[in-house]
């Protein structure tokens, strides 16, 4: 046996604060009858069954007390097994973490703006295994795919521009670890949503999209930025610039990231505001067009309530203290 409620059965501590309140209101009671008639007078004015009559409603009080203490407890025995399976996407999530994520064109920056979206994706899974990939000149798994959505988040928290050295934006590498990091048994329920608000530094984006496509891997693209491009921020203060002295700036290929995306079946989205639709590509792309698949299957125990013996006794219990009559 065990209890849904185990809490209530503290209750149960009432039965004795209860049976000696009673025992205290009989010996009152007794006292006070002495003192009226006397113990020879009243056994002639009263009935001697009031006496246990009294006793008796008392004894069926509080052990319909007991039994309907019991049945808040929730007690439950005799079982089933439940066959569970739980079905969804792997979700890949692949950041750009290059110093040009700095730029503050959108509040606070691109960086803590897309951590801020994925944060809200990451709460609006569905039994969907997640992953994050860091990248800028080359890349790495910085959450494997799990099902725990709160070490998601303390891992994506943790992000930043100085967990990769090299600076950059490989494309290449970021699509190629990413896939990777998926499973390699199956190629389908694979969706990787890419990040990134700069150009391809490796000129291979392109022909790792393809091999991603082999893989069954559907490619989102969000691109943060305009083509126009904006300056990148300098450690020290101000902005970089090149050998002659020409301030670095970061534009976005829109042509490139649209292929990138089309290749695999994607699809992408350009954010100037810091809008990036995560939402939307959520439940209208990878709901729609990514295959959902077993994720986890498990048996569970389900024990059956018997909650109801113990309300219907109590209940019972209570007609019958309701029925004894002290006369």
């Amino acid at each position: 046996m065990k209890f849904g409620q185990p809490e209530y059965l503290y209750l149960l501590w009432s039965v004795l604060a209860l049976y000696l309140f009673f025992r205290w209101a009989w010996n009152r009671k007794q006292k006070l009858i002495d003192r009226f008639a006397g113990g020879t007078l009243f056994g002639h004015l009263v009935s001697p069954r009031t006496l246990t009559c009294n006793r008796s409603r008392v004894f069926w009080w509080l052990a319909a007390w007991v039994l309907l203490t019991g049945a808040l407890a929730q007690p439950r025995w005799g079982f089933q097994w439940d066959q569970l399976h739980q079905k969804g996407a792997d979700v890949i999530v692949a950041i750009d973490v290059s110093n040009s994520m700095l730029a503050t064109d959108i509040k606070p920056n691109r960086l803590e703006r897309a951590k801020h979206k994925v944060t809200d994706l990451i709460r609006m899974l569905e039994g969907d295994r997640i992953g994050l990939v860091a990248f800028a000149g080359t890349s790495f798994v910085q959450c494997p795919l799990t099902l725990d959505y709160n070490a998601a988040e303390i891992f994506l928290s943790a992000l930043g521009v100085d967990l990769i050295p090299v600076q950059g934006t490989a494309l290449g590498h970021a699509i190629g670890t990413s896939v990777k990091a998926f499973s390699r048994k199956e190629k389908k329920s694979k969706a990787l949503i890419l990040i990134t608000d700069g150009e391809d530094h490796s000129g291979l984006a392109l022909s790792a999209a393809r091999e991603a496509k082999a893989e069954g891997v559907k490619i989102f693209v969000i691109g943060i930025g305009n083509t126009e491009g904006v300056p990148i921020p300098a450690a020290g203060g101000g902005f970089k610039k090149d050998e002659k002295g020409n301030m670095i700036m970061s534009r976005l290929n829109e042509s490139l990231l649209r292929q990138i995306a089309e290749t695999t079946g994607g699809s992408f989205v350009k954010s100037v505001t810091g809008d990036m639709d995560l939402e939307k590509i959520y439940l209208e792309e990878i709901r729609q067009k990514v295959e959902s698949k077993d994720l986890k299957s498990n048996r569970r125990k389900r024990w059956q309530e018997q909650f109801q013996w113990f309300l219907v006794l109590g209940l019972v219990f209570l007609m019958v203290e309701r029925s004894v009559r002290e006369r």
